[in-house]
């Protein structure tokens, strides 16, 4: 009788199998890491455009509050301006990141100087790039909710802790 060497049909299977298991188990935590992530980043987001507001609004006090997000970036920064005062990436600006796409509108507001705006943060596709949708006011703070914010994000959202 010959020795054989190597591994065997059910051996092979058995690895396999092992190896389908841990993936089922690791697959679903990558997604929700993914997701948590760009969750935390859409919150940053939101943050870096209220700073952004509250410079563009001491930088132009007779324009107020910038209406688009395309006022605050910019792509010739020689010298800023109050159409493209330069104060946010342009991957930002361009209204997606992270997963999220961002808007923002006038706040309802339509004296000059803008008194008011809304900044709204949806995820892209829902459960794959993000669950929560933020929305931040004049205020400042940032708020989150399990649905869409149509208008009034200050008084419709809960504040984040």
């Amino acid at each position: 009788m010959r020795k054989q060497t190597g591994f065997s049909l059910i051996e092979l299977l058995i690895v396999v199998a092992i190896i389908l298991i841990i993936a089922a188990i690791a697959i679903p935590n990558l997604l929700r890491a993914r997701i948590s992530a760009n969750e935390a980043s859409a919150v940053g987001s939101v943050r870096d455009l209220n700073t952004a507001q509250i410079s563009y609004n001491s930088s132009y006090p007779t324009i107020g509050y910038a209406t688009t997000l395309t006022a605050l970036a910019g792509t010739s920064c020689t010298p800023p301006g109050s159409t493209g005062a330069c104060i946010i990436d342009q991957t930002l600006a361009s209204g997606t990141k992270s997963g999220y796409s961002f808007a923002m509108t006038n706040g309802g507001s339509t004296t000059t100087p803008q008194g008011s705006y809304e900044v709204d943060a949806k995820p892209l596709t829902v459960n794959q790039t993000g669950v929560r949708y933020f929305c931040s006011v004049a205020d400042a703070v940032v708020r989150s909710g399990s649905a869409a914010f149509s208008s009034n994000c200050g008084t419709t959202g809960a504040p984040l802790q």
